[in-house]
């Protein structure tokens, strides 16, 4: 039996991954529950004064999908290291470096994704400007898949360690400013009445760069971690 394309492979993998996913349906749900509950305890500290939470409110809501990211980024490859699927995967004639590309897919699909699209609702609660909820939507979907990616580089160097999620939140957290600054400019400098593309525009330059360089890193790294 020949072996199926990279292509194909790599489908069948993302595939996989989502339909593992679905079946455990907590991991879909942290996140977002995640989300909810630090967005609503915000107004309890800072008050329910309507001028106060909105001008946090883009603050709050990058700085709170940026931690709901790194909550899961810790699983991205450990089940799969656990049951020895990752040796095999690295073992395969397809290129390491499409196939963590699905990971970071099907990653970004049960997180950032959904976090983008019920990200409006949450930043009604803070009374954001409904003319920057575009530009919110826009730049958490942008900056949740660029977060995966780093995350992803996060993960496959501590994937053999037992207790990895401290250690990957000290590497990665560095890495995550930059996409916070400029997602939550961008939907500032909409609430403010200015153009977010230029913000959007670096954050798109940057995911460019990230989709070229970090699946390389992650697959050093998951080489480094098994060999270890």
């Amino acid at each position: 039996m020949t072996a199926p394309a990279a292509g194909q492979f790599c489908l069948r993998l993302l595939r996989r991954q989502l339909l593992l996913a679905v079946r455990r349906p907590v991991e879909i749900g942290n996140p977002l529950l995640f989300f909810a509950m630090v967005v609503a305890l915000f107004p309890l500290g800072l008050g329910p004064a309507p001028g106060t939470l909105a001008g946090f409110a883009s603050g709050v809501l990058w700085i709170t999908a940026l931690l709901s990211n790194l909550l899961t980024s810790d699983a991205v490859f450990r089940s799969d290291f656990e049951d020895g699927s990752l040796e095999q995967l690295l073992l395969a004639p397809q290129p390491l470096f499409l196939s963590v590309l699905a990971y970071i897919g099907a990653h970004w699909l049960t997180t950032g994704l959904l976090l983008a699209l019920v990200s409006p609702v949450f930043a009604l609660m803070l009374n954001l400007s409904t003319a920057a909820l575009g530009a919110l939507v826009a730049s958490l979907l942008i900056g949740t898949a660029l977060l995966s990616l780093i995350g992803g580089i996060g993960a496959s160097l501590t994937v053999g360690l037992k207790r990895g999620g401290m250690l990957i939140s000290l590497l990665i957290l560095p890495l995550y400013m930059p996409v916070l600054i400029f997602g939550s400019a961008a939907v500032q400098a909409a609430v403010s009445g200015l153009p977010a593309g230029p913000y959007l525009a670096i954050l798109g330059a940057m995911l460019c760069l990230a989709i070229a360089l970090a699946p390389l890193a992650m697959a050093a790294g998951l080489r480094i971690s098994i060999d270890a």
